[in-house]
């Protein structure tokens, strides 16, 4: 991963995404000491940053051979909602696979692009592994939600506009499941300026990652717990190069509890009237839990999903 790939992977998609906002907060920047900013991928076309990987997936293959294809993802939801939305915009076939158990709000808004859903598995990797060898056992482009060089380049376009909008960035929080979006983000900003702290926030519930890297192998036998972070939630793929890149670009993980990601998405609607889904949350909820290591930098939250379920919803409001 190469600043180049991920600039012409900017250049490629710019055309079916926003450039989000990177928003100053007062606000939290008093309560921190710190100089926060958050990058608002919940402003994002789909609701999530997973649009960007998805486009540049599809956008990689020649557009004389793309009609020929029929394009698979695996999902939760969010990366199906983006891999849906742009093979609907270019006319293109797609079939989708979700775990049994998705959000209802997620599954009525997938449902309204008209592309085929399937469902295998009682978590995201089961998911993600059916749908590879289906996809190999019928010849189909497998569109993965990470583990993907192009996925990844995609994700990495949120570094690039951080760096042209703050430029004196110093750490950012990134949510991490798979890998991919931190993977991304740090790739483009690590080659940047190697001095920007990356942080890796994942759910005490769902710590797949941070204990793969402190172990130093991928581990399956990690059972994830229900988290409000059910976007990051689930194992990793064997052989994921997402892995090496956590272990070699990310400077530190930090695990929060669902009462810290619970309180961080109350503050968001309380002080932002702004409701966002829970893996949106673990950034926030990261830098509240130890404020002083960051006081006087320019902090970045990547705001990475806006779809919140109803459940969910009732949870933090009447048991915070």
């Amino acid at each position: 991963m190469n600043l180049k790939s991920i600039t012409k992977a900017h250049s490629r998609i710019s055309p079916y995404i926003r450039h989000t906002p990177l928003e100053y907060s007062a606000l939290l920047s008093q309560m921190t000491g710190a100089n926060v900013y958050l990058k608002l991928e919940n402003w994002q076309l789909t609701g999530s940053f997973k649009v960007r990987g998805a486009t540049n997936k599809i956008l990689s293959i020649p557009e004389s051979e793309r009609q020929n294809k029929t394009f698979v993802a695996a999902s939760t939801g969010n990366h199906a909602a983006g891999f849906a939305y742009v093979v609907k915009e270019l006319g293109l076939r797609g079939e989708i696979f979700l775990p049994k158990h998705v959000s209802p709000s997620k599954l009525e808004y997938l449902r309204s692009f008209g592309v085929p859903l399937h469902f295998h598995g009682d978590d995201s990797l089961e998911t993600e592994i059916h749908t590879r060898a289906y996809a190999e056992t019928h010849g189909h482009v497998l569109v993965h939600p990470y583990n993907d060089p192009d996925i990844i380049a995609g994700q990495g376009t949120i570094g690039l506009e951080i760096a042209q909008d703050l430029p004196e960035v110093e750490a950012v929080f990134v949510p991490v499941g798979g890998g991919g979006l931190i993977g991304g983000i740090a790739a483009y900003l690590k080659l940047y300026n190697s001095d920007i702290q990356m942080i890796g926030c994942q759910p005490e519930n769902s710590p797949e990652m941070c204990v793969s890297i402190e172990r130093g192998h991928i581990i399956e036998e990690l059972i994830s717990k229900p988290t409000l972070s059910d976007g990051t939630a689930g194992g990793i793929e064997q052989g994921a190069i997402t892995f090496d890149m956590c272990k070699k670009l990310v400077d530190e993980f930090a695990l929060v509890s669902e009462k810290e990601i619970a309180n961080a998405l109350l503050w968001l609607i309380k002080n932002r009237q702004m409701m966002v889904e829970g893996s949106a949350g673990l950034a926030l909820a990261t830098l509240l839990k130890n404020p002083e290591k960051y006081q006087g930098k320019n902090v970045v939250l990547i705001v990475c999903g806006r779809r919140l379920s109803v459940e969910k919803l009732k949870k933090i409001m009447y048991n915070v």
